[in-house]
């Protein structure tokens, strides 16, 4: 099918007339005379008068609108339009494509950009497909009080020792939750940042209440150093000070949606979910099921620890005197 806008010729019109009278459908006009669906809806949306769509009036009236705009200078020309297009079949966004263009001295503006791909929804396109959000508005937060990040007492990533970035000592937590189907149930999630050790525990409610008890439970029970932990920022961790103060750590947070600050965090979770894919319930996990799982991770062999697994390291790095360092 042919990309852009392209003038309907007068033949074409001929065709469309005659294939709307049969009661062809859209895509199929679109098809037999050569254009894009969009453009026959234009065409048709445009050029159609009190008594339907006549090939000759539409004619007629297409060559006076031309008249009436041939001297404004016109920017989305068809070979502009197939550019554009080109583009967002790219995935680029309209920013991009005209920050792009613009070092190569062609102008058009990223609103321009948007108004097109409207258009050609209006017309049954489906250039809209190709923006991240499917053209959906973005709903802005008018307040602090509301979202991710609202955390009473957060402390951010910022204040958070430089050694921890270090990765060089056992003790330095990320922590998070794995959602189940339909929000039932959830994994909780923690992994050491020196020995990729990974501890995993059932909560049956994403609830500060429930991640508190089941993380204090958790560390005391495995016995290992805890020094720091850094969360996302789901409001469960809302008892972080709880927390730090049963395990005499220090809770940081990450910046609101930068999930690479907790980025070993978010590999775990990612093997995590190889046993448990989206969409699956975790009504029904048991937590003998979630240690299983979690012995497999720790007794895999990781290239970053030298083909050690997390458990032979963390021994490793525990039998050495004073590895430990003060946070």
């Amino acid at each position: 099918m042919p990309k852009g806008y392209h003038h309907v010729t007068r033949e074409q019109r001929s065709q469309i007339s005659a294939l709307k009278a049969i009661a062809t459908p859209l895509n199929k006009i679109a098809q037999v005379i050569g254009l894009s669906p969009s453009s026959v809806c234009r065409e048709l949306k445009r050029n159609i008068g009190k008594r339907g769509y006549r090939y000759k009036q539409a004619d007629n009236m297409a060559s006076v609108r031309r008249s009436r705009i041939s001297q404004i200078p016109k920017k989305m020309t068809p070979e502009m339009v197939d550019l554009i297009e080109e583009k967002l079949e790219l995935d680029w966004s309209p920013e991009q494509i005209s920050g792009r263009l613009k070092l190569e001295k062609r102008f058009i503006s990223h609103e321009s950009i948007y108004r097109h791909i409207r258009e050609d929804k209006k017309c049954g396109g489906d250039l809209y497909k190709k923006l991240r959000r499917k053209g959906k508005k973005y709903n802005k937060r008018v307040t602090g009080k509301a979202g991710r990040g609202c955390i009473p007492n957060r402390v951010d990533i910022e204040n958070r020792p430089a050694v921890v970035e270090e990765k060089s000592r056992i003790g330095d937590w990320e922590g998070d939750t794995i959602i189940g189907a339909e929000h039932q149930g959830a994994i909780l999630s923690y992994v050491d940042r020196s020995s990729k050790f990974t501890i995993l525990s059932k909560v049956a409610n994403k609830t500060a209440e429930l991640v508190l008890h089941a993380s204090i439970e958790q560390f005391q029970a495995h016995g290992l150093p805890v020094l720091t932990i850094t969360y996302d920022n789901g409001k469960e961790f809302s008892n972080h000070e709880k927390i730090a103060k049963a395990l005499n750590a220090q809770c940081y947070f990450a910046k609101p949606y930068h999930s690479w600050e907790r980025g070993l965090n978010e590999h775990t979770n990612g093997l995590v979910r190889q046993y448990f894919p989206k969409k699956t319930s975790f009504r029904d996990i048991t937590n003998e099921q979630l240690q299983s799982i979690a012995d497999k991770l720790n007794h895999r062999p990781r290239k970053s620890l030298n083909y050690l697994t997390p458990i032979e390291f963390l021994h490793q790095e525990l039998s050495k005197p004073k590895t430990i360092l003060d946070g």
